[in-house]
């Protein structure tokens, strides 16, 4: 009961994308950060009762099979690899921050699932790079006692990054406790660096979607390609529609980058990133509709050069 209490459908408490002070989200009063556990517990709830939920909306029936096949995924990167070994890329943008959601969601079942049934906190099916390890985070105790602790993640910063973005990153990587690395490089560069900094990285977690660049014949699980930085690439949101997406992101709450409420479908740069000519209100170039009203998943990089 206390679950569908917290997940009952209510109305939306976004201004401009930011969660109003309440005690429905992530954010409390006053804006004080909650506790780890508290937040993967909450997010946990959440999901599972909206895949309890039935309901005659296609697309939400949609976003409850993507959401059992995300979870999966999930379940079998902290399986294979464990939390020391696993990071998130993540840059604010509405396809990484589903994953958050679902992540942090796994967490304390799979951090109780492991303390049951393993001697060590080291949870990897395959031997651990060899090198000096940068110390890790702090853990948080679940209510049972088993420690939580924040997710790694590493943030590629734009090279004209706009001042929205980057204030929602910083905003958000602290409200979820993310273990963040930012760096202002080229993607590349900036991933070797970033496995220089964190060499016990094995795996990435990624928000990559079918529809985007590159993202055709990738599947949940994928090497990286040759001659860029080694480590497994996983892809738990790849079959996800942009619809599915905004559709989650509504129905639960979850608090998003301001921009979207000002016509952006796609964050990149100042340089290279526009509203989307596919949502001017009525022509008019300097008005534009939210991007959770864009229906086509053809339409999303129309604001991207």
């Amino acid at each position: 009961m206390a679950a569908q209490r917290v997940c009952q459908h209510q109305q939306d408490v976004r201004i401009n994308g930011v969660a109003k002070a309440d005690d429905t989200g992530v954010l409390t009063r006053g804006g004080l950060r909650r506790a780890l556990p508290d937040i993967c517990f909450e997010l946990q709830a959440k999901i599972d009762v909206f895949l309890s939920e039935q309901t005659d909306d296609e697309v939400l029936r949609k976003v409850q099979s993507q959401l059992c096949v995300s979870l999966e995924v999930i379940h079998e990167a902290l399986r294979r690899y464990g939390p020391d070994h696993l990071s998130l890329s993540y840059n604010g943008g509405k396809d990484c921050l589903v994953l958050l959601v679902l992540i942090l969601a796994c967490l304390p079942a799979w951090a109780s699932h492991s303390a049951s049934t393993l001697p060590s906190s080291d949870t990897t099916t395959q031997d651990p790079p060899t090198g000096p390890a940068s110390k890790p985070p702090p853990s948080s105790p679940t209510t049972d006692g088993t420690p939580v602790r924040p997710l790694q993640a590493i943030y590629i910063v734009s090279a004209h990054p706009f001042k929205e973005v980057e204030d929602f990153v910083e905003r958000s990587a602290q409200q979820y406790h993310l273990d963040l690395n930012r760096y202002a490089l080229p993607m590349r560069p900036a991933l070797e660096a970033y496995l220089k900094d964190r060499p016990a990285v094995r795996a990435v977690f990624l928000g990559t979607r079918r529809t985007d660049p590159h993202g055709e014949f990738l599947t949940h699980f994928d090497p990286t390609d040759e001659g860029w930085p080694q480590f497994i690439r996983v892809h738990p949101v790849i079959d996800w529609h942009y619809v599915e997406i905004w559709a989650f992101i509504r129905h639960l709450q979850i608090p998003f980058c301001v921009l979207y409420n000002r016509g952006f479908t796609s964050l990149g740069g100042v340089t290279d990133t526009r509203p989307n000519p596919a949502l001017a209100v009525s022509g008019d170039a300097s008005k534009y509709r939210p991007a959770y009203e864009l229906r086509d998943d053809g339409e999303e990089r129309l604001g991207r050069d």
